[in-house]
């Protein structure tokens, strides 16, 4: 992969010509471990991909996940998973 200025939002100080000429056995992947079976045990399924939808919310509602931000409708997803999380579970006796 040849990278070059034109590609890049600024420039970079990286000496490409060198990443270039690298081979995959010089690459330190120290500070990368291999994934063993106790991460991919703590690793969360997420559901797929995602549907779009018309959703109708109260105008406080919306404006009120608009003013969070930049990636309000991911936020808004987020609280109706837990809702929806919260919900499956059984009731604490």
């Amino acid at each position: 992969m040849n990278v070059s200025a034109k590609y890049t939002a600024r420039l970079s100080k990286t000496d490409w010509s060198k990443v270039d000429a690298m081979r995959d056995e010089d690459i330190d992947y120290t500070d990368n471990p291999p994934l063993d079976d106790d991460f991919w045990a703590e690793a969360v399924l997420l559901p797929g991909t995602k549907q779009q939808i018309t959703l109708r919310l109260d105008p406080d509602v919306l404006g009120y996940f608009k003013d969070q931000g930049k990636g309000y409708q991911t936020t808004i997803n987020a609280v109706l998973r837990r809702y929806v999380e919260a919900q499956r579970k059984p009731a604490a006796r």
